[in-house]
């Protein structure tokens, strides 16, 4: 059973905050957690993604971004990254948490999967098509859980 998922990003302030959001609405009594490669550490969530998330009544108004680490790892029953290159950092950087990660956006495209661009410095279309792709993903991940 994955009842503490974690949800990981490059800067911890677009997608994953969001994506645990999202998850946080539609599982309550799952505990999910965000975290960035690169965290920009105790940033909120970037304004495009907040408005975004606000229009679907998602809670993320106290989020702080957090730097990844090997203990949120370790507590992790499973951890969901945005790309095949996000989870092949975690695998060189901690080789034993390389079978609970996953990617978030797995069984988009026909459950061929895709991972989900980052936003990040770009138009509020391409926030919202992330958007758009985070619901997906959470969507299809959630009935799997």
């Amino acid at each position: 059973m994955f009842d503490h998922i974690l949800i990981v990003c490059t800067g911890n302030i677009c997608r994953s905050p969001i994506a645990a959001a999202m998850f946080r609405k539609r599982l309550p009594e799952r505990h999910f957690d965000s975290a960035g490669l690169s965290a920009l550490v105790g940033q909120g969530v970037e304004p495009k993604a907040l408005q975004l998330a606000q229009a679907d009544d998602l809670d993320v108004a106290g989020h702080q971004a957090r730097q990844l680490n090997g203990d949120m790892l370790t507590n992790a029953d499973l951890v969901l990254v945005m790309s095949d290159g996000q989870r092949r950092e975690i695998g060189s950087r901690w080789p034993e948490m390389l079978g609970k990660t996953m990617r978030l956006g797995q069984w988009l495209e026909g459950g061929t999967g895709r991972d989900i661009p980052d936003p990040y410095r770009k138009s509020h279309e391409v926030f919202n098509h992330v958007h758009q792709l985070l619901l997906q993903a959470t969507d299809g991940w959630a009935s799997r859980l």
